[in-house]
């Protein structure tokens, strides 16, 4: 009788490997919860620096459009003005965004519903192909090809605006691709079929039914592509031409945040004014990411299909 409570009492095998796999499963989330707030943490506090312990005014800073970290004004402030980036970075982002969804929607359109056998046949390994390519080759091929086409058409360098979203419409083109045409095969069969069977046609059936029903969907495979554009730094850097200066134009050299990071990071020494001034710029990033990720949250939840 004793022996049968006590094993009634002790965990079987399988409650004690149920209990070491949620330890480890709980283990493994507070480490990547530790990660994410770690990282939070220490850009925040290099890119606060710049207004806290340099004493650099915010308003200035995002409004400024003269980026001489080391050199002071006639009033005797740093030259930290941070504008001409951020236009330049939303303005590569939004255009190479506006570019590439009717493509990437059009081809989404033919793998799912025009030609589905054969659009996905063909076209997949050519979605897989583009995501595969590293962003160096982009920008090189960017540099020889893209920006000597400009110069040649519109004159000046060939390097600015235009180059930078030629680029991002082709780095984020597959992106969008890809989650639109998940958003178009999660839509439930009996909405095609309940669309033919009142007498629409396909495109139709496509313009009044599938995109209506997909849009919330795609407006998300949408903003995942702007979030790629937005934070792409190797291959823009290559094109866009490095200069901080306010574009007046798309053919007119200029910079974004991630292009100013990468090319002068590594030529500042941490805890002086240029340093934070950098870090401040990647703050930035970071807080248009955390933007980013809650619009899509934020529609996904309101576009939920409910079958």
């Amino acid at each position: 009788m004793d022996d049968i409570q006590s094993k009634l009492k002790s965990p079987s095998k399988a409650s004690r490997e149920d209990i070491f796999g949620r330890v480890i499963s709980y283990t493994c989330i507070a480490a990547i919860i530790l990660l994410v707030v770690s990282i939070l943490y220490f850009i925040a506090s290099r890119g606060l620096a710049t207004f806290t312990s340099n004493h650099v005014n915010l308003i200035s800073f995002l409004t400024g459009q003269e980026w001489n970290p080391g050199a002071l004004d006639a009033h005797g402030h740093p030259q930290v003005g941070a504008l001409p980036m951020i236009v330049t970075s939303f303005s590569v982002t939004v255009l190479s965004a506006l570019v590439a969804t009717p493509f990437a929607i059009a081809v989404a359109l033919f793998m799912t519903d025009i030609a589905p056998k054969n659009g996905a046949k063909f076209l997949q390994p050519v979605i897989e192909l583009l995501v595969g390519i590293p962003s160096v080759v982009y920008g090189f091929i960017g540099l020889t090809v893209v920006v000597p086409i400009i110069r040649q058409i519109f004159g000046g360098t060939g390097s600015g605006i235009l180059a930078g979203t030629i680029v991002l419409f082709v780095m984020v083109l597959p992106t969008i691709t890809s989650l639109s045409v998940d958003a178009l095969r999660s839509i439930p069969s009996y909405f095609r079929s309940a669309s033919l069977a009142l007498g629409a046609t396909r495109f139709q059936t496509i313009y009044k039914v599938l995109l209506r029903a997909a849009m919330p969907r795609l407006l998300t495979a949408v903003i995942f592509g702007m979030a790629r554009a937005f934070g792409e730094a190797l291959a823009v850097q290559m094109v866009i031409g490095n200069a901080v200066l306010m574009p007046h134009n798309l053919i007119t050299p200029t910079s974004t945040l991630t292009s100013q990071l990468t090319t002068n990071i590594g030529n500042t020494i941490m805890g002086t004014l240029p340093n934070n001034a950098l870090w401040s710029l990647a703050l930035i990033l970071l807080l248009m990411s955390l933007v980013f990720n809650l619009l899509i949250r934020y529609i996904g939840k309101r576009g939920a299909i409910k079958s």
